[in-house]
């Protein structure tokens, strides 16, 4: 289940309205609707265990592993980074459509690829123009 979904569940169970809920995290409404409906991600880390604090669950259930690596790539580099990252994602997530490999094995190939992208990243950044970054 993605952040989204996982927010708007919690919040349904909280019987909060999207309205309330932005009030108490001290975001807009469209803030929340926008998370709600996969459009954004909270761009700091700290906004997670904001929501989870106040629909009482645990941080870690809102902050899976593939919004903690968009949410760090993010903060590392800016929101090309973070279209980067939800790409490589998405292509990640469509080569195991089929399911061949069993779920440990999937997590693995998935850990490797995002340290990949972060070395890559680092390493190119040694050869990028100043006014090229972020």
């Amino acid at each position: 289940m993605k952040f989204g979904e996982k927010l708007r569940q919690a919040r349904k169970r909280k019987k909060l309205t999207q309205e309330q809920l932005s009030k108490l995290v001290n975001v807009s409404k469209r803030t929340i609707v926008n998370y709600e409906s996969g459009a954004i991600y909270p761009k700091d880390r700290k906004m997670y265990y904001t929501l989870a604090d106040v629909l009482e669950l645990e941080p870690g259930y809102l902050l899976s592993e593939d919004e903690e690596f968009i949410t760090d790539v993010s903060e590392a580099y800016g929101a090309r980074g973070r279209m980067q990252a939800r790409r490589l994602i998405n292509q990640i997530s469509s080569m195991f459509a089929g399911g061949e490999l069993d779920d440990d094995d999937k997590l693995a190939f998935v850990h490797q690829i995002q340290e990949l992208y972060l070395d890559s990243k680092e390493y190119s950044a040694r050869f990028t123009p100043n006014k090229h970054k972020k």
